[in-house]
Parts: structure tokens; C-alpha cells; sequence
């Protein structure tokens, strides 16, 4: 066990987002260590937060304030019980530090703008799993992280089932 690392999750509240999660917690968060919940939102999104925070992204937010649901109506973040209930076990089985941030605008430019603004150590994220044609005219959020980024980045990959609107049938696996 070495220092204290800062671990940013990607959290979309996707299936594939909460894999992420999952498996960060159980594979990679250590004692001490500190998680940041980094979540962006679209830039046309609308909330009163936004305003104060468009350009440099929310303060930091600790787990006690991020569970409360003013905050989600706040920021336009899902008030998501599976993944409360994921950090608190985390925060209190690891004494890992919680905290969440929230930006706007794309997520591949904000994940890697937080990556450095943060100063992680370490990047995970969900993939969705996109085909070759769709990756081609979306754009994949976790390739760009992958190639961009200026810290390691694991990809968490759920399975087919992931597609489908039962997260708790999402294994997933790195890539």
C-alpha cells in the first residue's frame, strides 16, 4: 500500500457507468484512497448550478452533501440509490474519501480536463460498446479517454446484457 491516490469513476448512470463503479470498488480502491464521482452534463442542460460553474465545473462535493437530493435537482444529476449505496459501502468498508464534481460540455474534452484539473491518478470508465459504424459517427467517449488522457484509464466493459434495463445482470469486464 503506497500513497493516497484520487481515482476519478466516469458516471453517466448508465449500466456500464455503474460496472465501472462496482469494479473500481472492488478492484482498485484501497484503504485511504480518495474517489471522485465525475459526471458531465450535455451543454444545453439547464440547472442553477450551471450558471455559477459552466466554465471551471461544480466544487467538489463530500458524499454526505452528493447523497442529499437537493443536490442531484441542483446539478440535473439522477438521485441513483444503486450507486449512493456502492459509495457509501466503499467509504465505509475502505475508508475511502468520496466526493463528486460535475461538469458541462462534451465528455471526452471534461473527463480529460479532469483528469489534470483534479489530478488523478487513475481513470475509470464504462464502455458502452458501440459498433464499429456507430463508433465511427458518435464518437467513443472511452477511446478518446484511452488516447487522451494523461493518466491511466480503464475501460470497464459490460456484457450484452448491459443493453438491457436490469444493471444488476451487468458483469463486467476490463478491456
Amino acid at each position: 500500500m503506497g500513497k493516497q491516490r484520487t481515482i476519478g469513476i466516469g458516471m453517466d448512470y448508465s449500466p456500464t457507468s455503474k460496472a465501472a463503479l462496482r469494479w473500481a470498488a472492488e478492484n482498485l480502491i484501497d484503504p485511504g484512497d480518495r474517489i471522485i464521482l465525475v459526471q458531465v452534463q450535455p451543454p444545453k442542460a439547464d440547472h442553477t448550478r450551471k450558471e455559477l460553474f459552466e466554465d471551471t465545473g461544480s466544487p467538489l462535493v463530500p458524499l454526505e452533501e452528493f447523497r442529499e437530493i437537493n443536490y442531484s435537482k441542483q446539478y440535473g444529476l439522477s438521485h441513483d440509490p444503486e450507486v449512493l449505496d456502492i459509495l457509501d459501502t466503499v467509504s465505509n468498508t475502505k475508508g475511502a474519501k468520496v466526493a463528486a464534481k460535475v461538469y458541462w460540455g462534451d465528455p471526452r474534452e471534461k473527463l480529460c480536463e479532469a483528469v489534470d484539473d483534479l489530478k488523478l491518478d487513475s481513470l475509470v470508465i464504462g464502455s458502452r460498446g458501440l459498433g464499429p459504424i456507430k463508433r465511427v459517427l458518435l464518437g467513443s467517449v472511452s477511446n478518446y479517454e484511452v488516447t487522451n488522457a494523461s493518466c491511466p484509464v480503464t475501460v470497464v466493459k459490460g456484457t450484452s446484457s448491459s443493453s438491457s434495463s436490469s444493471s444488476s445482470s451487468t458483469k463486467p469486464t476490463i478491456k
